[in-house]
C-alpha cells in the first residue's frame, strides 16, 4: 500500500541547516593559519570543505532525502558489501594512505577520502536491514549468530587499520541498535563483556594506546610529549572564558593547537565564541539529535524506525565523543565533529545520512 507523503520535517531541517552553517563559519576561521602556512591560502580548507564535502553533500542530501528509504533495504546487501570492498583498499600499497599511525584513508585519481565514514552508514543501513526481517532475536544460533557474521568483518577491518576512534563509534551504534530491536539484555551483557575485553587487549598490544590513557588520567605528566595536544586545548578551551575572544581571535590557532581545524575545532569554537556560545552549540546539537529521534519514533515501518535511530545514535555519540576529549572527559581518539570538523568524507556522508532522516520524516507520524 503507498504510504501517504508529507513534506519533511521543518524543525529537524532548520537544527541542521543552522549546524551545517556554524560549522563552515567557525572552520574557515580555524583553519585560516593553518591554510596559509601549509599552503599559502588562507581559505584553502574551507575552499576544500565547500567543494569536496558541501556540494556534492547536498547533492547527496537531496538524492536521498526525494528518495524512497525502503530503497535501501532492497539494495542494503549489495551496498554493505561494496562498502567492504573499498574498505579493504585501505590495505593495498599505493592507494592506501598512512596518516597519524592509521591506514584509514583511500587515494584514487588525485582524490583521497576515507572509507571508514561510508561504512558507519552502510553498517547502520544492513542492521536496520537486519533487525526488521523479523528474526527471533532470543534465538543465539539462528537469531543473532547470521547477524553478528555480517557485522564481523568490518569490525575485523576498521580494528586492523587501526582506528579505534571509528571501531568505538561503530561499536556504540551497533550495540544501541540492538538495543532498540528488542535482543534480551543478558546477551548484551555478554557481548558488552566480550567488547570490553576486546578493547583492553587493542589497548595493551599498542603502546601509544596507554600512553594516551596515562595522558587522559594525568595530562599534566608529559605537557611538551604526548600530553601536548590536550594541554593545548585546555588552554584554548580556559581562554575563552564565557564569552570568548571574539569570532577569529583565537590564539591557540596559530599552530600551537595540533589538528585546530579537525579534531581540535571545539577548542577554538571554545576560545573564540566562549561558554555561552559552545552551550547554545551542544543544545542545538541535542534538540537535533531529539529530534531526529523523534522522527525515528514516528517512523511507518520498523526498518525505518532503526534506520533513523542509527543514523541519530552515530551523530550524537560522535559529538559527544569529540567534544569530550577536549573537555577531558575522554581520552583522546581523533574523531572529527560532525558537520563542523573539516573533512570532505565525513561532511559528505554525513549530509546523505541526514537526506535519509528527512526522507523518513515524510513518511512518519511526527
Amino acid at each position: 500500500m503507498e504510504r501517504s507523503k508529507k513534506s519533511a520535517d521543518r524543525l529537524f531541517l532548520l537544527f541542521f541547516a543552522i549546524l551545517v552553517v556554524f560549522g563552515l563559519v567557525m572552520l574557515a576561521s580555524a583553519s585560516a593559519p593553518i591554510g596559509y602556512a601549509k599552503f599559502g591560502d588562507t581559505y584553502f580548507f574551507i575552499k576544500k570543505q565547500l567543494l569536496f564535502g558541501l556540494l556534492p553533500g547536498l547533492f547527496l542530501f537531496l538524492v536521498f532525502g526525494n528518495t524512497k528509504y525502503e530503497l535501501l533495504q532492497k539494495f542494503g546487501g549489495i551496498i554493505y558489501l561494496l562498502s567492504l570492498v573499498i574498505l579493504c583498499l585501505v590495505f593495498i600499497p599505493g592507494i592506501g594512505l598512512t596518516i597519524n599511525g592509521s591506514r584509514s584513508w583511500v587515494q584514487l585519481f588525485g582524490l583521497s577520502f576515507q572509507p571508514s565514514e561510508f561504512v558507519k552508514l552502510t553498517t547502520i543501513i544492513i542492521l536496520a536491514k537486519l533487525l526488521s526481517e523479523g528474526r527471533d532475536l532470543r534465538d543465539w544460533k539462528n537469531g543473532l549468530m547470521p547477524i553478528f557474521a555480517m557485522l564481523l568483518p568490518v569490525v575485523l577491518l576498521v580494528a586492523a587499520q587501526p582506528d579505534v576512534g571509528t571501531l568505538s563509534i561503530l561499536v556504540v551504534i551497533i550495540f544501541a541498535m540492538l538495543y532498540l530491536a528488542g535482543i534480551p539484555r543478558v546477551y548484551l551483557v555478554i557481548l558488552g563483556l566480550l567488547t570490553a575485553v576486546s578493547f583492553a587487549i587493542l589497548l595493551l598490544v599498542a603502546p601509544y594506546r596507554v600512553q594516551r590513557l596515562t595522558t587522559f588520567l594525568h595530562p599534566e605528566l608529559d605537557p611538551q610529549g604526548i600530553g601536548y595536544q590536550i594541554n593545548q586545548a585546555y588552554l584554548a578551551v580556559g581562554s575563552g572564558g564565557v564569552w570568548g575572544l571574539g569570532l577569529g581571535h583565537s590564539r591557540q590557532k596559530f599552530q600551537y593547537l595540533p589538528e585546530a581545524q579537525a579534531d581540535s575545532i571545539f577548542a577554538i569554537i571554545a576560545e573564540e565564541m566562549g561558554f555561552l556560545v559552545t552551550s547554545i552549540l551542544v543544545f542545538l546539537i541535542s534538540f537535533l539529535a531529539l529530534r531526529g529521534f523523534k522522527i525515528a519514533k514516528g517512523a511507518p515501518d520498523p526498518f525505518g524506525r532503526l534506520l533513523a535511530a542509527g543514523i541519530m545514535i552515530w551523530f550524537i555519540w560522535q559529538s559527544f565523543l569529540n567534544i569530550g576529549t577536549i573537555i577531558g572527559l575522554l581520552p583522546l581518539t581523533g574523531v572529527p565533529l560532525p558537520f563542523i570538523s573539516h573533512g570532505g568524507s565525513a561532511l559528505l556522508i554525513g549530509l546523505a545520512s541526514m537526506g535519509i532522516v528527512a526522507n523518513i520524516s515524510k513518511y512518519g507520524k511526527i
